[in-house]
C-alpha cells in the first residue's frame, strides 16, 4: 500500500493586505484548506473531511489538490465539499 501526501487549496474567498481600508480585496490568492494523506487523491480528500468535519459548515466548496511530490504539476485533482 502506497500512501501519498496532498495539499488541498481553494481560490474561493478574498484577501486584504494588512492595514487596508479598501472594501475591495487587494490580492487574488489561494487559501490552504488543509493537508491529508491517502492511497489516492480522492481517499486523501475523504480523510481530510473526516479529520476536519468543520469544513462542511464553511462556505468553501470548490477545492483542488496537488500531491506533494517533485511531479506535482501533473497531480492536480478537483473536488467539491458540498458533494461529499
Amino acid at each position: 500500500m502506497n500512501i501519498n501526501h496532498y495539499i488541498f487549496l481553494t481560490d474561493e474567498g478574498y484577501t486584504f493586505q494588512p492595514g487596508s481600508e479598501s472594501v475591495e480585496p487587494d490580492i487574488e490568492n489561494l487559501q490552504v484548506i488543509g493537508f491529508s494523506s491517502g492511497e489516492t487523491a480522492k481517499k486523501a480528500f475523504e480523510n481530510l473531511l473526516i479529520e476536519n468535519s468543520y469544513l462542511k459548515q464553511t462556505s468553501f466548496n470548490d477545492v483542488f489538490c496537488y500531491e506533494l511530490s517533485r511531479e506535482y504539476e501533473n497531480t492536480r485533482e478537483s473536488f467539491r465539499i458540498s458533494n461529499s
